[in-house]
């Protein structure tokens, strides 16, 4: 018997997916994807039940797929702290005793996922980045975003949760098509009304399957997923983390901030966009104390 909070996958798409049972009906399921930003509904006798050996299967591969995330961006953060580094000691004329500090940009990350907001935050957290995170249902996205901008000020902004394309509602380029991306496009919408500078706040929008050529015309920096593809429940992450540490002085590499996610260019785009990160000398011990 299949009960809500259950690990399934789904026999008509060959188990490639697994979710975790959200609500059941006498006949469908509603589901949520376990790694990927993915919802989807079911017909109650296509889902089978995970066993706990293939879960954990699945599970230590993805967790190989995440730490290697992980250190291509420790590697890419290595080659710019030294570039900084090089910018506070020659470029700004100071000796090689001076030490720099850094202000890197608030992040408002709203996710419609509290499971995967929560390991973004501590992702965040381990990355040394500020952020306020906030659970919102995809469809709340585009009455909240403001006034949630509003209380926390910030410099980069992401609308991220889930989402899913359905050929039964009609064709790939119908936004109607798609389950939340009409969601996502809204609030974007809204933040540009109101923040129109492409490089004073930074939005990156979408999940899985979402209608990239919309949400990028609504005005968002970044946006899954060109392709169609399932993205990945971090991927947002890395793309906010690449524009907080690049120096405002510089335009970001589009292809360097995607590389470093699980997705890549088939699951994330983006737009011409400058960095966020500022420095500063000298270092302190006082600021220690702020």
């Amino acid at each position: 018997m299949i009960s809500n909070g259950d690990l399934v996958t789904r026999k008509s798409y060959q188990h490639d997916v697994i979710f975790r049972v959200k609500e059941k009906s006498s006949s469908v399921v509603q589901l949520m994807g376990e790694h990927i930003r993915l919802e989807a509904d079911a017909p109650l006798d296509d889902v089978e039940e995970v066993t706990g050996a293939e879960y954990h299967r699945r599970k230590s591969r993805v967790e190989e797929q995440e730490a290697f995330s992980y250190r291509l961006f420790r590697q890419d953060y290595r080659l710019l702290r030294e570039q900084r580094e090089a910018d506070a000691g020659s470029g700004y004329g100071t000796d090689e005793e001076t030490s720099y500090f850094q202000i890197p940009p608030r992040i408002l990350h709203i996710d419609g996922d509290p499971l995967f907001l929560k390991k973004c935050i501590a992702l965040y957290e381990q990355l040394g980045l500020q952020v306020h995170g906030q659970y919102l249902h995809e469809k709340e996205m585009p009455h909240q975003v403001l006034p949630l901008i509003e209380k926390v000020h910030p410099e980069i902004v992401v609308l991220t949760g889930h989402d899913s394309y359905s050929k039964a509602k009609g064709p790939v380029r119908e936004l109607e098509s798609y389950r939340h991306s009409k969601y996502f496009v809204e609030a974007v919408r809204n933040i540009r009304r109101s923040y129109p500078n492409f490089d004073q706040l930074v939005v990156f929008a979408g999940a899985c399957q979402s209608h990239f050529e919309s949400i990028i015309r609504a005005g968002a920096n970044f946006a899954s997923s060109p392709s169609r593809v399932n993205i990945h429940a971090i991927d947002p992450v890395y793309v906010a983390a690449r524009v907080a540490y690049t120096s405002f002085k510089d335009h970001i590499n589009i292809w360097e901030v995607i590389r470093n996610t699980i997705s890549g260019q088939d699951g994330l785009g983006g737009i011409e966009t400058k960095g966020l990160l500022r420095i500063g000398i000298p270092y302190t011990k006082n600021q220690e104390e702020l």
